[in-house]
């Protein structure tokens, strides 16, 4: 029998736990909750668990946005425990503390700093009040160094479970921390039709765009992994070609003042516009022609898929798990990551081809419908957190499914 077998075989069946547990408590833990893609992925779990079966509450360290008042305004308890630097002893005790007064039967922990005081907090309870853990892997993490892969294993060989979100997110993972085949399991995002009101809409695309242009719209942090030279680039030699397009990008972050100059540099003013953090992306998105994504790394994006489920053609880079989602010319767009000169030819391309982004859209959104939806993922993690309860307190259950490097 496999070494992964024998775990396996140590598990308690879901029925007969569920059975012996009111409710699992289960507790999210990330270090930010600004406005991201990890952090809609979180909302959308804690809001959707079975309440009869789980008590989800998220803690986070810094950055409120109005996810926070979201996941409040549903009834989930939100905790925020605040990190003041690098190595903050205090916090750790804190977190400690929350940890232990909580008595969580899960701790899925998020971003490699909330995996990394989360599990040194969980460390510093009595082995027998330590939540199971779960950690993630919500990308290709490229920037990492060797001290963050020893960190990252160190946390994942005392993990019950360690979940992608993507094949590429698992496989490039694996590989750094050399983990056997099966160590990693892939659950994709789960996104919801996007809500938006027509009207609102239609007035943002008057707003946005005029008689006669096209609109393209960029969602996500404006930092230096999304790429967003290249995309004014574009936009400069898309303005040299007379193509008629107005470029918004929705989001905030550390490169907007980097930005804001930039596209006074490059005479972009009247074209390229920075609406900051915004809580209105479904109707943007349906006031847009299409979704552009041109990250140099990115694990399963969030909006990639509610785009597609907006019924909005995709321009991706041929990065991480774009290319899981995006099908070239069948889905949407894929360019070549660093080349403005080809992601220009594919935005000139759906501007003037209305119906070319007509066939791209509908078959991104039947795609998206049929593999990628909120209730499929939360149901993917409610069995990993009733497998993760039944092993508590097992000795390293996840670590034997490990080989070591």
């Amino acid at each position: 029998m496999s070494r992964r077998r024998r775990a396996s075989s140590m598990k308690p069946s879901p029925e007969r736990l569920a059975g012996g547990i009111e409710r699992l408590r289960v507790l999210l833990l990330t270090d930010e909750m600004e406005v991201g893609g990890t952090q809609r992925q979180i909302v959308h779990l804690a809001k959707g668990l079975d309440r009869r079966r789980f008590d989800p509450t998220v803690l986070y360290f810094r950055n409120r946005s109005f996810f926070v008042d979201d996941l409040e305004a549903a009834g989930v308890p939100v905790i925020q425990v605040e990190k003041r630097g690098r190595v903050d002893l205090r916090f750790v005790h804190e977190l400690a503390a929350r940890l232990r007064a909580g008595r969580y039967d899960v701790l899925h922990c998020f971003a490699f700093s909330g995996e990394l005081w989360g599990a040194v907090a969980r460390r510093l309870l009595p082995r027998a009040q330590r939540p199971a853990l779960l950690s993630s892997v919500r990308g290709t993490y490229e920037w990492y160094r060797p001290l963050h892969w020893r960190i990252k294993r160190w946390v994942s060989a005392q993990s019950c479970a360690v979940v992608a979100n993507s094949v590429a997110g698992a496989a490039y993972a694996r590989e750094r921390m050399s983990l056997a085949e099966d160590a990693i399991d892939v659950i994709y995002n789960g996104v919801e039709v996007p809500a938006g009101a027509e009207d609102a809409a239609q007035a943002l695309r008057r707003e946005l765009a005029g008689e006669g242009e096209a609109l393209g719209l960029f969602v996500g942090r404006l930092v230096e992994h999304k790429n967003l030279p290249t995309l004014l680039r574009a936009c400069a030699l898309l303005r040299e070609r007379g193509v008629m397009l107005r470029v918004a990008l929705a989001g905030d972050g550390p490169l907007r003042a980097q930005l804001e100059e930039d596209i006074r540099a490059a005479g972009l003013e009247g074209r390229v516009r920075l609406l900051g953090q915004r809580s209105d992306v479904a109707a943007l998105m349906r006031a847009a022609d299409f979704v552009v994504l041109p990250s140099l790394r990115e694990g399963l994006s969030n909006v990639i898929l509610e785009a597609m489920m907006c019924g909005k053609p995709v321009i991706a880079s041929r990065a991480g798990g774009n290319v899981e989602l995006v099908e070239h010319d069948r889905t949407g767009l894929l360019f070549e990551t660093t080349s403005a000169e080809a992601l220009a030819d594919a935005m000139q391309s759906l501007v003037e081809d209305p119906a070319r982004r007509q066939r791209l859209a509908e078959a991104g959104r039947a795609r998206a419908e049929e593999r990628y939806s909120v209730p499929a993922m939360v149901r993917a993690y409610e069995q990993r957190y009733v497998e993760a309860a039944a092993l508590r307190g097992a000795a390293a259950a996840w670590s034997s499914r490990t080989t070591l490097g």
